[in-house]
């Protein structure tokens, strides 16, 4: 199964969301759903953040479900993430890399080590495909699958996500611009009320498939579509 994720729907029950998750709705409309990773996370293979919306893939059978994780352990699996960044970037393309480690003072938020002595390995490619004043509009494409890992990269090099709070793409990244731009950003992040991060395309061979990939893309939201061109707009 492939769905198109919406922004603020969570994957599957946790200790603070019980229900209203992608996980309770699959099970109420799919009969056969794999069980790997638990009752609680049936059918899941990957995740996406609860504010990242887009492409997700599902596993029906404990086969598909095995075949799928190998295809993501041995990262023959392409993404494609389609983003808006905060700043100018210096350079068009290329590669951030380093070990992600959970925060110690704050363990729902994770931080960029460059010793393998910390955390998990991380690889993500990126190309600015349009850039404005003061934002951008950025493909990522992540070779790993570490949590938080394209808002933890684009952060790290002083591009933090749009709306993304977390890690410093919200309303304190307002206060560092004049009155106008200040009161113009701050009003799109209220209207907005999520991250700009979404699942542009996923490539794979799906189970028993000949060896054949297949490409999946999800549109991009129209509250996306309209924040960029308000963006465009304001800033030319």
């Amino acid at each position: 199964i492939a769905i198109n994720k919406p922004s603020g729907l969570v994957v599957h029950p946790g200790v603070k969301n019980k229900q209203g998750t992608l996980v309770n709705g699959l099970i109420d409309q799919f009969e056969n759903l794999s069980n790997l990773n638990g009752e609680s996370r049936r059918g899941i293979v990957h995740r996406l953040d609860a504010d990242t919306s887009g492409v997700i893939l599902v596993a029906k059978t404990n086969g598909a479900h095995e075949w799928l994780s190998k295809q993501f352990k041995e990262r023959s699996v392409s993404k494609t993430y389609v983003s808006i960044t905060w700043g100018k970037w210096k350079d068009q393309s290329g590669k951030i890399e380093g070990w992600i480690s959970r925060k110690k003072a704050d363990p729902t938020t994770y931080q960029l080590n460059d010793s393998d002595q910390y955390g998990k390995h991380s690889i993500t490619k990126y190309r600015v495909e349009k850039q404005y004043n003061n934002l951008a509009r950025v493909l990522f494409y992540p070779i790993t699958g570490r949590t938080h890992q394209i808002r933890i990269h684009s952060s790290n090099l002083g591009h933090p996500i749009f709306g993304d709070q977390k890690y410093g793409g919200g309303e304190k990244k307002c206060k560092g611009f004049k009155p106008e731009l200040n009161k113009f950003f701050s009003e799109k992040l209220n209207k907005f009320r999520r991250h700009a991060l979404h699942a542009l395309s996923i490539e794979f061979e799906p189970y028993k498939n000949n060896g054949k990939k297949l490409k999946l893309d999800a549109p991009v939201p129209n509250e996306f579509v309209e924040l960029e061109e308000s963006i465009q707009i304001y800033e030319s």
